[in-house]
């Protein structure tokens, strides 16, 4: 059986680009960037046909087909690390302190995030809860300063779907207008 070094090479490269290209066009959708989304499905099936008809024309060779498969792990990998790089859109953290009087909401504020708490209570009594929304490429730091200065909390993480008015809204209006008097 004769192996084509360079066609397993073209497969992979391929269908590796079509599967990053899809799973950060999966991700663009989940979060509401529908333009781009549409746009990058363009080019992703375009990809997909061309890596799919060399396979197929090529089944006589199972390690065409092994390529294939590879490629497409390996995207999917980078894919979502890529994304991860991206950071796009907001999450919504809860945490639940077991600390009424915890000095941690003031630590957030004075590191940017907009905060809300509420009185909570829990089976052990008297709780304070926090939400908070942040963008996503500031998650990791603020999971530090929760870390930091409660090491105790119980944190949920979400992706909010919708965010209108409040705290964020107002930012990104005085963020617009600071760039149009540039």
């Amino acid at each position: 059986m004769h192996v084509d070094i360079g066609m397993l090479v073209l497969i992979f490269v391929i269908n590796f680009a079509y599967i990053t290209l899809n799973t950060v066009r999966f991700l663009l959708v989940m979060r509401g960037y529908r333009y781009f989304a549409a746009f990058a499905s363009v080019i992703e099936i375009t990809i997909y046909v061309l890596g799919l008809s060399l396979v197929l024309d090529r089944l006589h060779n199972p390690i065409n087909l092994v390529v294939y498969a590879l490629g497409y792990g390996v995207g999917v990998y980078v894919g979502m690390v890529i994304e991860d790089h991206l950071a796009l859109g907001y999450t919504m953290i809860s945490v639940i302190l077991p600390d009424p009087k915890s000095s941690l909401p003031g630590v957030l504020r004075e590191n940017g995030f907009g905060v809300t708490q509420h009185a909570a209570y829990g089976l052990e009594g008297e709780r304070l809860e926090l939400e908070i929304l942040a963008p996503r490429k500031n998650e990791r730091r603020l999971y530090g300063l929760i870390k930091d200065a409660a090491p105790n909390a119980f944190v949920i993480a979400y992706e909010p779907r919708y965010i209108s008015g409040g705290f964020w809204l107002k930012r990104v209006k005085r963020r617009n207008a600071r760039r149009k008097k540039q």
